[in-house]
């Protein structure tokens, strides 16, 4: 099946590149994974004024072939989602609680079989967690240009830096993934899998469960009560945490005690006189 290239790229195997915008590609992108049992994964997404991340693109790399997969243009779900769930196909990630935080919300799946080389590295080299970019240089000597980072991901049509950026994202992953299962010994493997497969399990859980994990050991019954009330009504808005109460103010809305004669007056100077106010009286006090 043919599909128009985006760009033919000169890459170190001479893969060809794809830009995969309809329902006849994702059949033809379909057709290919089925062919690959180890393929990379990485995602761009934008998350500042949403609950969930609102992803913008998919992309995949195989033994042969490179692929962007556009999520405001197709419905990746039915297709991707196999791949991602099913054991028997490998999935490398750099960092791939952040990648499975995207997919999981926003294809609704759980990934399994996951190779992390940013883990394997550091179990490798003992050093401290590396960026993509560092790994990359240390493999292949080449300085990835970062400049497309937080660039704006959901405008079409992407720039010309932001398509070569997204495929070098990925371009990478499996020749690095083969450089360190070679290096690893048998039981280092086991540990860089295990380490795997906790990081995308953490990222695959409800939003509100990852973010209470980086506060909990260190909060009381009711700073989790707050916490959670919190996540629930920015998640039923979708909007940002901090658009209902910053951080800061958490623990201070904490310590307003029922009992307090000055709670409601104390509540307005963080809320002000709103719907939120009222809806925290109800439930806190």
């Amino acid at each position: 099946m043919k599909i128009k290239f985006l760009i033919r790229r000169k890459l170190r195997k001479k893969k060809e590149s794809y830009f995969i915008l309809s329902k006849k590609d994702l059949a033809f992108l379909d057709l290919e994974l089925s062919k690959n049992k180890v393929i990379g994964i990485d995602t761009e997404f934008d998350w500042r004024t949403t609950y969930f991340p609102i992803l913008s693109i998919i992309q995949i790399s195989t033994k042969d072939n490179v692929f962007i997969v556009d999520c405001l243009k197709n419905s990746a779900e039915k297709v991707l989602k196999k791949y991602l769930e099913d054991i028997n196909y490998l999935k490398i990630f750099h960092s791939a609680r952040s990648d499975a935080t995207v997919l999981s919300n926003s294809l609704n799946c759980k990934i399994n079989n996951v190779f992390d080389i940013q883990i394997a590295d550091k179990f490798l080299s003992g050093d401290e967690i590396k960026s993509y970019g560092k790994i990359v240089n240390k493999h292949f000597g080449i300085k990835l240009d970062k400049a497309e980072t937080n660039s704006n991901w959901l405008k079409r049509p992407l720039s010309d830096d932001q398509v070569k950026y997204a495929f070098d994202d990925v371009d990478f992953l499996i020749e690095i993934y083969k450089f360190q299962i070679k290096a690893l010994d048998k039981q280092m493997l086991l540990e860089v899998l295990k380490s795997s497969k906790k990081e995308a399990y953490l990222g695959s859980q409800p939003l509100k469960y990852s973010r209470l994990n980086k506060i909990q050991n260190k909060s009381s019954e009711r700073d989790i009560n707050i916490f959670i009330w919190r996540e629930e009504l920015a998640e039923s808005k979708n909007i940002p945490p901090a658009h209902i109460v910053k951080d800061k103010y958490l623990r201070k809305l904490s310590k307003i005690k029922p009992h307090d004669v000055h709670a409601k007056r104390k509540i307005m100077t963080i809320f002000g006189d709103t719907t939120i106010t009222k809806e925290f009286i109800s439930n806190f006090l």
